[in-house]
């Protein structure tokens, strides 16, 4: 989940830093026309003899992808996007299949607890030494003994059969289990070690050059990368604040910008506006549960005396208009959402709603025992107020915006929602007796069985709400067990809705999905960044980085890292 405040102090002095550049660099910008964008890049801005770039200089990203516990897969570095430093055994493709990365051969057995790869023999961690089966093995048994946030709870061991083949062996049956093979990096059984996240070695497109936590990421092209060579040799990560990289690429001293949908209609002279789609999404998760006399395993408290009730889920659900979210709080870069996984392979379309609906909402109410009784406004069952708390996070100001949208729509209903911003320390405390707005959103289909199975939670992140259904939970574990992803595609659909239940709105309204949001960029008008991917939630736009290259040779405007 999300981190801001550990290294907040370093990003202030990176910022002075910043706006110093910018004033050094300030000479080198100039206004005018600017050429025409390729592809689905949309110009921004207009220039005249733009800022020229030197094909030989670093590629300077605004792109906060710095992760808590280093560059180490086995702790979840490249979980969620590219690992950058390390090659995984398969890739995902745009359209969701999958291709080799490491593995030239893989295949699942019969008993759907088998899988079989053979790797490529001409892979080379960055220290000169050859990718072996042996590091394959030792990455994955590794990964189960680390229990970071890499997800292997189910294999069993890994085992070497030759110096190019491995058998991943698993306790029971679960497809989705290719998701580690695509995900997980390997790591070298004789370089790996407590200090590793500092200092990676891997068999990647890139090797780390210099870490200044906090601040920014050197990294350069790997000599012995088997693939395509990066075009552009050195790549610099700077991290700072939203307002330091929005002034930093309106002076066009950075290359490439993630810009908050809020500002996104700006102009910057020289950069190109980029909107990828993504399956990043926001949404309110309620508990489902009454107050309890337990607690969570980590000892929280569980339950909520009103979102227990499916009729207020509903209501809700029915109330919120999602396009009018997605045109005023985002811009308009984004769509609305009806469940976790839209656009995916496995969403429900059938489990969607006609929203904007508050008179549907307030017949779901009336029907559910729920009346203003006392006429101020709230509606109240068994003596009890139909009102709640939502938190979210809040150092996010589209999270804030999106709460005060729906804390709106309630109103208009009879339902009370008291918006309160905490930080996430808070909100794993009280995430089980109040509304929570969560960002998800991941090509795993694991996560959906994350966010809804009842039965043991391995994580507190896992079914937040304590949402239980059987008929649901056991659609979500015969997916789980399937033999192919397009075979278990149909009991996803039906954990969304089968036409009498499942957890979406039309059948216990588990959650209020609201938005998917399109991650916005800026970016170089010299920059050529090729076709980009639908995108997950804490992912970012250098997936296809080794292919990005210069448009047009010249001097540079700044320097520096």
């Amino acid at each position: 989940m999300e981190y801001m405040d550990r290294k907040r102090m370093k990003r202030i002095n990176l910022f002075c830093l910043v706006m110093l550049v910018i004033l050094i660099c300030s000479a080198c910008h100039k206004t005018g026309d600017e050429t025409a964008a390729e592809g689905p890049l949309e110009t921004t801005g207009k220039t005249s003899s733009p800022p020229a770039i030197n094909t030989n200089e670093p590629l300077l990203l605004a792109l906060d992808i710095e992760p808590d516990d280093g560059f180490d897969p086995l702790m979840g570095w490249g979980s969620y996007g590219t690992p950058l430093f390390q090659s995984t055994l398969l890739r995902r493709n745009a359209d969701q299949s999958v291709s080799g990365d490491l593995a030239k051969a893989w295949e699942l057995d019969d008993s759907r607890r088998v899988w079989r790869i053979t790797i490529r023999d001409d892979a080379v961690f960055s220290d000169g030494t050859l990718l072996t089966a042996a590091d394959v093995a030792f990455t994955f048994n590794q990964a189960a003994k680390t229990a970071g946030k890499t997800d292997v709870t189910v294999l069993e061991q890994a085992v070497v059969i030759d110096p190019y083949t491995v058998e991943i062996r698993l306790k029971t049956p679960q497809i989705t289990f290719i998701n580690r093979l695509i995900t997980l990096g390997i790591v070298p059984a004789h370089a790996y070690g407590k200090s590793y996240g500092r200092n990676p070695v891997g068999s990647g497109p890139y090797r780390l050059v210099q870490w200044d936590e906090g601040r920014q990421m050197v990294m350069a092209s790997n000599p012995y990368y088997y693939g395509q060579k990066p075009a552009i040799e050195k790549v610099v990560f700077l991290f700072m604040e939203e307002d330091a990289a929005f002034a930093a690429a309106k002076a066009g001293t950075v290359h490439v910008f993630r810009a908050p949908q809020m500002l996104a209609k700006q102009e910057i002279p020289g950069m190109i506006r980029h909107a990828v789609p993504s399956v990043d999404n926001r949404g309110i998760c309620f508990p489902c549960l009454p107050p309890q006399n337990w607690q969570s395993p980590q000892g929280y408290p569980v339950g909520n005396p009103v979102t227990a009730d499916s009729a207020i889920r509903k209501a809700i659900n029915h109330a919120v208009n999602r396009r009018e979210l997605v045109d005023g709080i985002l811009e308009g870069f984004g769509s609305p959402a009806h469940g976790p996984v839209n656009m995916l392979p496995w969403d429900q379309p059938d489990s969607a709603i006609r929203d904007n609906n508050p008179e549907t909402a307030r017949q779901i109410l009336k029907a559910g025992g729920w009346q203003d009784n006392n006429g101020d406004g709230i509606v109240e069952k068994n003596g009890i107020a139909a009102s709640f708390s939502l938190l979210y996070d809040a150092n996010d100001s589209i999270r804030q915006a999106l709460a005060l949208a729906v804390s709106d729509a309630a109103k208009k209903i009879g339902i009370e929602i008291v918006v309160t911003g905490k930080s996430w320390d808070d909100i794993y405390k009280l995430m089980h007796s109040n509304a929570v707005l969560f960002g998800f959103g991941s090509f795993d289909q694991t996560e959906m069985h994350n966010l809804y199975f009842g039965g043991r939670k391995e994580e507190a992140l896992h079914n937040p709400g304590f949402y239980a259904n059987q008929t649901v939970d056991g659609y979500l574990n015969a997916a789980m067990a399937a033999p192919t992803e397009n075979a278990a595609i149909p009991f996803w659909q039906k954990a969304q809705w089968d036409g009498k239940t499942g957890f979406s709105t039309r059948g216990d309204a588990a959650w209020a999905w609201l938005v998917n949001l399109d991650h916005t960029y800026f970016i170089s008008q010299h920059l050529d960044i090729g076709h980009t991917c639908t995108e997950q939630h804490g992912s970012y736009i250098i997936a296809n980085l080794p292919q990005w290259r210069w448009k047009v040779p010249s001097r540079p405007c700044a320097s520096g890292t």
